[in-house]
């Protein structure tokens, strides 16, 4: 069974405290943060497959993190958990990209089916790829899980896309990488707008692989990429 990360941002200490125990019952791991800001900049260092925003939140709100989010990243998903009924709400909720909304008092029970329901969705239509870690490639070792790439014992910390991208290209080390299947793992919709995104992450990563000449990330026209570790010069 996969491990789903979960961002939880909420301040109320009980139920932020509650959440985080029953969801880490159930299997997840969960990322506990107490204010909009620290959330924010939780998400920007981790990658995580779906967020819970408590509405009302010190510092930053859940609606303006939210907006922030979609700003980067379209496909993430987000439950908004407040105690406002009203309709505008709702609505705002949804137009900045939420995916639910859950109005507190809530049993666990319901959020556990709606957080089942959204990860079904998001990604029962992506392909299955390794659960492998550490990759060691040319004079480089990258540590997906802390997002950091090694170049002869010196750290470079990687965003969650450039992560995501540079270990599909490890899984499939001197082989093609179709464009497509990258772009529904990691972005979860293969569109033009996100093809574009894409393109300027690969172009980040070669900055990052620049030291060892040996190592290079291939396009190959019209269906993808290859992470070659034999480079020769031109």
């Amino acid at each position: 069974m996969a491990s789903y990360k979960i961002l939880l941002v909420e301040d109320d200490l009980n139920l932020g405290q509650i959440l985080n125990e029953y969801l880490g019952l159930k299997g997840y791991e969960t990322k506990l943060c107490r204010d909009g800001e620290e959330g924010l900049s939780a998400f920007k260092k981790e990658a995580f497959d779906l967020c819970l925003f408590d509405v009302m939140l010190p510092k930053k709100d859940g609606f303006s993190m939210a907006k922030e989010i979609r700003k980067e990243d379209s496909v993430t998903p987000i439950i908004f958990l407040t105690a406002k009924t009203m309709k505008e709400d709702t609505i705002e909720g949804f137009k900045i990209g939420g995916d639910d909304y859950i109005t507190k008092p809530f049993s666990m029970e319901e959020l556990l089916l709606r957080i089942k329901a959204i990860l079904k969705r998001t990604t029962e239509s992506n392909p299955q790829i390794s659960d492998q870690k550490e990759f060691e490639f040319g004079n480089f070792r990258f540590a997906y899980d802390k997002q950091l790439l090694y170049f002869e014992g010196e750290a470079t910390k990687l965003t969650s896309k450039e992560s995501e991208l540079l270990r599909l290209l490890c899984l499939h080390i001197n082989q093609p990488l179709d464009r497509s299947i990258a772009l529904k793992i990691i972005w979860r919709d293969d569109s033009y707008f996100n093809a574009r995104s894409m393109d300027v992450y690969i172009a980040k990563l070669r900055k990052h692989l620049r030291p060892d000449p040996d190592v290079q990330i291939m396009t190959l026209h019209g269906s993808g990429f290859k992470l070659i570790t034999d480079a020769k010069p031109d």
